[in-house]
């Protein structure tokens, strides 16, 4: 005869269960409770779920992400997701509703289309679809007032979609003893910036000028009404702005991805952001 499996009482919330080895049901409720505990204990220590705009590589045809996006909002306690590339009306509004704050990353030119010009040279190169997916994710975040925060053709893209103008070549429209398309290492500074008192970034760094690094071959030209400046590079280049009417909408001119490991400015901006997406 076979021996009866040993019962073991244990208790659940408000009443028992019995386990004989042989009660499929319980050992379904007990996994339903512990299950429950886990998502509990999830809720809980939940992390801000922060949508990161892929980077396209037009050689390979594929998407890809510098690993510094993702450590920096990781750091700063949130986690990070790699968006499709996508301009899918319906997708964008539920990748909005599904994420809680959203990285405008660098990358390709923005296109002059975006701003009501025509390519200047042989120079601007562009990635349509980014812009195309950009447009609408950044329409839908302002709908929602989702946090974002612009990076390098970040800053660019979001002040030329909200009326702004960019030079589409910086050297050759704004020449100036001034690096802005420094070489390795990416994490050095390559030249300061002078903060605007009273503004969001201001009050978050308590310094009138910091240094930064920078690589970029675009960059704001004039701003776009509803922004307002909060840090210019010694030749007046807009090296970060913001909006004031909306909960969280920052972008910096240089890198805090390749810096954050080495600068606490950098981790500054990255904590705020994520902060503002609890």
């Amino acid at each position: 005869m076979m021996a009866k499996a040993p019962m073991l009482l244990t208790r659940g919330i408000g009443f028992y269960f019995i386990k004989t080895g042989l009660n499929k049901g319980t050992f379904a409720a007990q996994d339903r409770r512990n299950d429950g505990d886990r998502r509990w204990r999830i809720n809980m220590n939940r992390r801000p779920l922060i949508g990161v705009v892929p980077l396209w590589d037009d050689d390979k045809e594929s998407l890809w992400m510098l690993p510094g996006y993702f450590d920096g909002i990781n750091q700063a306690g949130g986690l990070p997701l790699m968006l499709p590339l996508t301009d899918d009306q319906d997708e964008i509004t539920q990748l909005v509703l599904m994420c809680d704050g959203f990285l405008f990353t660098g990358g390709h030119d923005v296109s002059p289309s975006v701003y009501g010009e025509k390519p200047l040279n042989d120079s601007v190169i562009c990635c349509p679809k980014r812009d195309r997916m950009e447009s609408l994710l950044l329409q839908e975040a302002l709908r929602l007032d989702k946090p974002v925060l612009g990076i390098c053709r970040g800053i660019q893209f979001i002040n030329a979609a909200l009326g702004g103008a960019l030079y589409q070549d910086l050297p050759a429209q704004h020449p100036s003893k001034v690096e802005h398309h420094q070489t390795p290492p990416y994490d050095h500074a390559a030249h300061t910036v002078t903060l605007s008192k009273g503004t969001p970034l201001y009050n978050l760094i308590r310094q009138p000028r910091i240094a930064v690094n920078s690589y970029h071959h675009q960059a704001v030209c004039s701003l776009a009404p509803a922004l307002e400046k909060m840090a210019e590079s010694p030749d007046g280049i807009v090296e970060a702005l913001y909006h004031p009417g909306m909960k969280f909408l920052w972008a910096v001119q240089w890198h805090p991805e390749f810096s954050f490991r080495t600068d606490e400015n950098s981790c500054l901006i990255f904590g705020a952001f994520v902060k503002a997406a609890l």
